[in-house]
């Protein structure tokens, strides 16, 4: 009778441990400079910046962000996992009751297309100059 008052209060608590077992947050969030410009995750849009988003593993994301008048920037980032979520700390770190949150900042400094920022005549100079020089160099072959 006892021992198997024990077993049981031993299989209680182990269940009230499972029930109190945290849980990790992880989320990128992508600001730019200026607001506003619209954001793919890994082909994924994800809607205008600032924008925040949930993610599963550490690793390289492709990211895509576009905004009218400026340059488009397509580029990849890594996502660098933090000490508490090393193979065999992690385990210690889910069974532990509590919320860990992970959020991982990029930010991206948009620059203005060249149509916008140089006047059409000087744009066209500057695109015959480019042409001159390639088609010399293809000559040169």
């Amino acid at each position: 009778m006892r021992r198997s008052r024990i077993i049981n209060r031993a299989i209680l608590t182990l269940a009230m441990l499972t029930l109190l077992t945290g849980c990790i947050e992880r989320r990128i969030k992508i600001t730019t400079e200026p607001p506003g410009a619209r954001v793919w995750f890994n082909d994924v849009e994800l809607g205008a910046s600032p924008v925040v988003t949930a993610f599963t593993f550490y690793g390289d994301y492709d990211v895509r962000v576009e905004l009218d008048g400026y340059e488009r920037i397509s580029t990849f980032r890594k996502a660098k996992a933090p000490i508490h979520e090393w193979p065999g700390v992690d385990l210690v770190a889910t069974a532990l009751p509590t919320r860990i949150e992970n959020e991982i900042h990029w930010h991206f400094e948009l620059e203005p297309e060249l149509e916008s920022v140089l006047d059409a005549e000087q744009l066209e100079r500057d695109m015959v100059e480019r042409s001159d020089e390639l088609r010399s160099m293809l000559d040169g072959e």
